[in-house]
């Protein structure tokens, strides 16, 4: 069963702008199948057929006398000779929304883009499904903090019933296809099996030339078990026994791939009281269960990390309100100072920083936000509205335009 995805109306809205469309994210989360959906009646071609792919690569004019446009393009880093041959048909034919492109490795993807396409493609970022798409929320509209916003939000939405209910969802993960139907836990583990090692075979090897494939099974298990901490380089290397150089480089790929996202800390002219560190966020919650060893939902909650699971769970959901809106670089940052004084997340709109607590905990208290104060000391901005997002079952005020949020009302 298909899943609508809140990201269509952007595709819509670019095709009629841009001759071309490029959109960029991990494997399995959907892209493919959300184009054939939106455009049911556009040719589909898929590069990760070998055939199809050393013909793109070998003879790219006639690809495109057999394969005219509009087309749908999976794939399409594996065939880098295509770009220059698309550049070349639309700066011929300026018609809008003739080749749709997608590509599981972005690091590759974008590289080709900006050296043929720069200008004539919009760019869109696609993650796992959202809580949103899940629930079949027609709430579309990027997570913004403010009372009026929660409740528009929270009018109509479909509830989930229950902690139970949010941990199970946080520990299958938000790739489709195990939302296609009823899973078990043995489908679970079979489907992250598979998945992790066609990333391994299919995206890392095209990049990264590993001669020791367990080191970076290491490495990604490693990145699993700090997410939602601070990302600290000299930590990594020693999980998987490589140098800060390496640890950088294969990093850059998962992030790239869109199996994590570092989230950038916030800067002003009280530079020298910030940590400059950025945080680690493992993007889907079930695989990182999976590289955890964590079963069930219940050693989930029950294991010392599920605050920083539950962190990221959040993150990612606000991460993908965004995206699935067209906004790529969303203003996302998390504040820490050398006093160890810190805010998960903290969205800056126009001058004003809405700052974002994140809590496993069905039970919000005051003390939960005393750190928002520090948002008033920074010169030249205002301090938002802010939030708590929690576990509890309702929105509730906490203090002055500080609120606690539900998780599920994200």
């Amino acid at each position: 069963m298909y899943i609508p995805r809140h990201i269509e109306p952007v595709i819509t809205r670019i095709a009629k702008r841009k001759p071309a469309i490029v959109l960029t994210g991990a494997r399995q989360v959907g892209k493919s199948t959300m184009l054939r959906e939106s455009f049911p009646d556009m040719k589909y071609i898929a590069l990760n057929r070998p055939l199809i792919r050393e013909s793109a690569n070998e003879n790219p004019s006639l690809f495109f006398e057999q394969n005219s446009p509009p087309i749908i393009v999976d794939e399409i880093q594996k065939a880098a000779e295509l770009f220059d041959y698309i550049k070349d048909i639309v700066d011929e034919d300026k018609t809008k929304g003739q080749f749709f492109l997608t590509g599981s490795q972005s690091l590759k993807l974008m590289k080709n883009v900006s050296e043929s396409l720069a200008g004539r493609a919009g760019i869109v970022r696609m993650l796992g499904l959202s809580f949103r798409e899940i629930s079949q929320s027609p709430w579309r509209k990027p997570f913004f903090v403010s009372r009026d916003s929660f409740e528009l939000r929270e009018y109509g939405a479909a509830r989930i019933g229950g902690f139970n209910n949010l941990a199970g969802f946080i520990h299958k993960g938000f790739f489709p296809e195990l939302h296609e139907t009823e899973s078990t836990l043995y489908d679970w583990n079979d489907y992250y099996s598979s998945y992790f090692q066609s990333y391994i075979e299919k995206d890392v090897k095209d990049i990264l030339n590993i001669k020791d494939e367990s080191a970076f099974i290491k490495f990604v298990r490693g990145t699993a078990a700090l997410t939602g901490q601070l990302l600290n380089m000299t930590t990594l290397a020693e999980m998987c026994g490589k140098d800060i150089k390496t640890v950088k480089s294969w990093l850059s790929v998962l992030e790239s791939s869109g199996l994590v996202y570092i989230l950038e800390p916030y800067h002003n002219n009280l530079g020298s009281r910030l940590i400059k560190a950025p945080k680690l966020h493992f993007l889907d919650t079930g695989l990182a269960c999976w590289l955890m060893g964590w079963n069930t939902p219940k050693q989930m909650v029950n294991g010392a990390m599920w605050g920083h699971i539950f962190e990221s769970f959040v993150v990612g959901e606000i991460l993908k309100s965004f995206y699935n809106d067209g906004i790529v670089r969303p203003p996302l940052y998390h504040y820490r100072n050398k006093d160890k004084v810190e805010i998960d997340l903290v969205i800056e709109e126009a001058g004003v920083l809405y700052p974002i607590e994140i809590k496993a905990t069905s039970d919000p208290k005051r003390d939960m936000i005393s750190s928002f104060r520090m948002m008033d000391k920074i010169a030249g901005r205002n301090r938002g509205e802010g939030v708590l997002i929690c576990l509890s079952n309702q929105t509730l005020p906490l203090a002055e335009n500080v609120w606690a949020l539900p998780a599920d009302l994200i």
